[in-house]
C-alpha cells in the first residue's frame, strides 16, 4: 500500500479518487481549501507554500504519487481570472516542485503523478497563446493583462489557458531527467462534461444548462466522477509504468469530434530539423 496526496479531495473528482484510494487501503493526504486532512487555499503563495510543506510532513518525507485534481471553473467575477491561473497552474506545478523530492524517493518506477487538465485544452477556440506562454513562465500577472481585453469572457479563456499551460507543462517535464530519470511517472487526464458541484451549479442556470446541453459529446450525457476515479487509479498502477507524458482523453468523444484529422500527425518537413536536433539531446544525456 501507498501514500497518495489528493488534491481538490473534498469534492467532485477529487474526493472521487481519495475515496476510491482509500477504499483500497492506501494512506491518502486530502489538500482542499476545507474539509480536508491539509485545509490550504491554493489561490495564493502562502496556501501552496503550507500545502506542500503539510503534505510532506504527514507523508514523512516520501509519497508513492499525487493527484493534482483541485481546479476552478470559468464564472464571474472581477477576480476569477487570477483564481483560475493561480489555482489551476501554479496549484499544480509549484505543489510538484516541492514534492518531486518525496515522489523520487519512492523508488525507481513507482511514484506516479496525475494532474487534472481538461479537453477545454483543444474545444476552445481563440484561447491566446500569450496568455498560456506567460503561464508557463508563472508570470499570472502579464497572462491577466493578456486575458483582461476579453472583457467578461476573461474567465473562460483563463481556463483554457490554464489547462492547457498545465498539459505543456506535463508534457515537458515528464520525459526530463527529473522525473523519467528519477523513475516518476508524469501524466494528465482531461476529462469533459462530468457531473461535479460545479457542472450541477451551471445546470441550475438555464442559460448557461443550454450551452452545456448542445456541446458535442458523441457518446451523449455526462461522466461520472467515480468513471474518472477508476482511470486515476489504473494511471497510477504498476499498469502504468510505460505511461509518461501522456494527456489521456476522457471526454465522450468531445476531443475526437471537434479534432479528428488534427492528432496523430506525421512530423512536417518544417520541423524536422527540431526532430533531430531532439534526438542528438537524447543520445547525448543517455
Amino acid at each position: 500500500m501507498g501514500t497518495y496526496a489528493v488534491t481538490g479531495a473534498a469534492s467532485g473528482m477529487g474526493a472521487a479518487v481519495a475515496a476510491r484510494l482509500a477504499d483500497d487501503g492506501h494512506t491518502v493526504i486530502g489538500v482542499d481549501i476545507k474539509a480536508a486532512d491539509v485545509t490550504a487555499d491554493l489561490s495564493t503563495p502562502g496556501g501552496r507554500t503550507t500545502a506542500a510543506r503539510e503534505v510532506l510532513d504527514r507523508a514523512g518525507g516520501v509519497l508513492d504519487g499525487a493527484v493534482l485534481a483541485a481546479g476552478l471553473g470559468p464564472a464571474p467575477g472581477r477576480d476569477r481570472s487570477r483564481l483560475i491561473a493561480e489555482v489551476n497552474y501554479l496549484g499544480v506545478v509549484e505543489l510538484l516542485d516541492a514534492w518531486r523530492p518525496a515522489l523520487a524517493a519512492a523508488g525507481s518506477g513507482r511514484a506516479k503523478v496525475v494532474v487534472f487538465s481538461s479537453n477545454s485544452t483543444t474545444t476552445v477556440p481563440m484561447v491566446p497563446r500569450r496568455a498560456v506562454r506567460a503561464l508557463l513562465d508563472r508570470d499570472v500577472p502579464r497572462a491577466l493583462r493578456t486575458l483582461d481585453r476579453f472583457g467578461r469572457m476573461a474567465p473562460t479563456f483563463a481556463y483554457g489557458a490554464s489547462k492547457i499551460a498545465v498539459s505543456q507543462w506535463v508534457r515537458r517535464e515528464a520525459v526530463t531527467r527529473a522525473w523519467a530519470g528519477a523513475g516518476i511517472r508524469l501524466n494528465a487526464i482531461a476529462p469533459g462534461a462530468i457531473r461535479t458541484p460545479l457542472l450541477e451549479q451551471q445546470l441550475a442556470t438555464p442559460e448557461e444548462a443550454e450551452r452545456i446541453r448542445s456541446f458535442p459529446v458523441p457518446i451523449g450525457g455526462f461522466g461520472d466522477p467515480g468513471q474518472l476515479a477508476a482511470w486515476v487509479v489504473f494511471m497510477l498502477s504498476d499498469a502504468a509504468d510505460f505511461l509518461c507524458g501522456s494527456v489521456v482523453f476522457v471526454d465522450g468523444g468531445s476531443d475526437a469530434w471537434f479534432r479528428a484529422d488534427d492528432w496523430p500527425r506525421a512530423v512536417p518537413a518544417v520541423r524536422l530539423r527540431r526532430y533531430l536536433n531532439r534526438m542528438k539531446e537524447f543520445r547525448a544525456q543517455r
